[in-house]
């Protein structure tokens, strides 16, 4: 499947859910065909509660964190950005177009399964310098 065809059936399985209130069976399949281990490890930090959205205040930022195995990733959804290796090595390389962290943000967002997080706006530099380092 091109990774035009993986965004669109993304973004139409979202919008399903997101109008039933929930991923049916059929979606489940769905994306399993289409993301395969990738979805799978996505519905597993789901569950987990991994999915997070820092709120900044006082100001207007938001930030989208992932819990990886290793390390938290930044997510920018606007961008379809991960800070994890997978993003590096899969997606810049055009092998698949989202990494596990990508399809977890996409699907919390539309069913709200994500943990807002209220933060000081004076954490907002030193979290983003550990969300944007690199694995050592």
């Amino acid at each position: 499947m091109s990774g035009n065809s993986e965004i669109e059936k993304l973004r139409s399985i979202c919008r399903k859910a997101k109008k039933e209130g929930k991923l049916s069976g059929k979606n489940l399949n769905e994306l399993y065909t289409i993301f395969g281990q990738r979805f799978t490890k996505a519905l597993d930090a789901l569950k987990n509660n991994r999915v997070k959205k820092y709120n900044f205040k006082p100001g207007c930022k938001t930030v989208w964190v992932v819990i990886g195995r290793e390390r938290d990733y930044l997510v920018i959804p606007e961008a379809d950005f991960c800070t994890c290796d997978d993003f590096y090595f899969r997606v810049l390389d055009k092998k698949v177009h989202f990494c596990y962290h990508l399809i977890a943000q996409k699907i919390a967002l539309n069913l709200g399964w994500y943990e807002t997080i209220e933060e000081n706006s004076d954490l907002y530099d030193s979290l983003m310098n550990e969300w944007k380092k690199a694995t050592a």
